[in-house]
């Protein structure tokens, strides 16, 4: 491994100080302040929550560039980045301080802080570079429990839990599921926004029904979780809350003359080895390797699957949908 380990501490303390300045902005209650929008960024809409996570973020950068050369990736950073220490930067981060904010900014749900580093490699800078990822749960005010899952490439996942009333931690252990079928779990087809929902609703019906063999009218087989958290909707995965998550928004707008549309950046899913290290297998919604550059603006889709089982199952139902709907490229 390249990038210095240390990475991991100071990814951890800068998503810590995260969740704590906005545990006291979200205290007030102040819904309409939150939810403001400040501004529209190439990657997305900038609300008033976020604005306090950004100020975190950069007060941590000035303090790792004391000893530190690198560039970090983020919104409303510039495109290609903000350079930080003396010399050429030998590591890149990239950062959603709130992956989530949809949900956190209505105290409706937690949100996710996500951050990794690469050895910085120019273009080649990917997320399969991507080193160490850590991510810490942003609980609603209503939550005083909160999970932080680290990350390192060829060392596993670790899970930590921490009583924000008391401030203990523990550690815990980390067991995707290891079902084979998604019978009587959640799985889930990402069908968040408009543009697209009633083709993406049709193909996760024949995902499904495949899957299952057909569907036994009466009961609820399988259930979604419209989890609007690339990041959280990852740590479901690696938590074994969930067995299948699909996000196939890119093909379908493309495929709908869609040029311009939200979907997961790059930054919403630089945590994806907090999953696999975890054991889960994360792809491309059509099968393949996922990657990406490490920018703000690359619209990406994913599939993650709890176990190598379940995706040898599922990945040629997936494929075959797909293609059948004209999406497979």
């Amino acid at each position: 491994m390249s990038c210095d380990p240390r990475w991991g501490d100071r990814l951890v303390d800068l998503q810590r100080r995260v969740r704590d300045v906005l545990r006291k902005t979200m205290a007030a209650q102040d819904l309409d302040a939150q939810s403001r929008q400040v501004r529209d960024d190439d990657g997305d809409t900038i609300f008033g929550i976020d604005v306090d996570a950004e100020d975190v973020l950069l007060a941590c950068c000035e303090e790792w560039s004391r000893n530190t050369s690198f560039v970090v990736v983020a919104e409303g950073l510039e495109p290609e980045g903000r350079r930080f220490g003396a010399g050429d930067p030998t590591t890149r981060v990239i950062v959603d301080p709130i992956d989530g904010t949809r949900g956190l900014m209505y105290d409706k749900r937690s949100a996710w802080s996500l951050a990794a580093v690469a050895p910085e490699l120019g273009d080649d800078t990917m997320l399969s570079t991507v080193e160490i990822a850590v991510m810490t749960e942003l609980p609603t005010t209503r939550q005083n429990i909160a999970e932080t899952l680290v990350a390192t490439r060829g060392q596993g996942t670790s899970r930590i839990r921490e009583d924000l009333a008391s401030g203990t931690r523990s550690e815990l252990p980390l067991q995707p599921s290891q079902e084979t079928h998604i019978r009587h779990g959640f799985a889930t087809v990402a069908n968040f926004f408009q543009g697209g929902k009633e083709l993406t609703s049709r193909i996760e019906e024949e995902i499904f029904a495949r899957s299952l063999g057909g569907w036994t009218e009466g009961k609820a087989e399988v259930y979604t979780d419209q989890y609007i958290s690339s990041g959280g909707q990852l740590a479901e995965l690696a938590l074994g809350r969930d067995r299948f998550v699909l996000d196939m928004r890119p093909l379908v707008h493309r495929s709908l003359g869609h040029a311009d549309t939200l979907c997961s950046r790059p930054y919403d899913l630089c945590t994806a080895l907090v999953a696999t290290e975890a054991g889960c297998v994360v792809t491309s919604p059509l099968g393949g390797p996922l990657d990406a550059p490490l920018d703000t603006t690359t619209n990406v889709g994913f599939a993650g699957y709890a176990n190598r089982t379940l995706a040898e199952h599922l990945i040629p139902i997936v494929t075959a949908v797909l293609t059948e709907h004209g999406l497979s490229s």
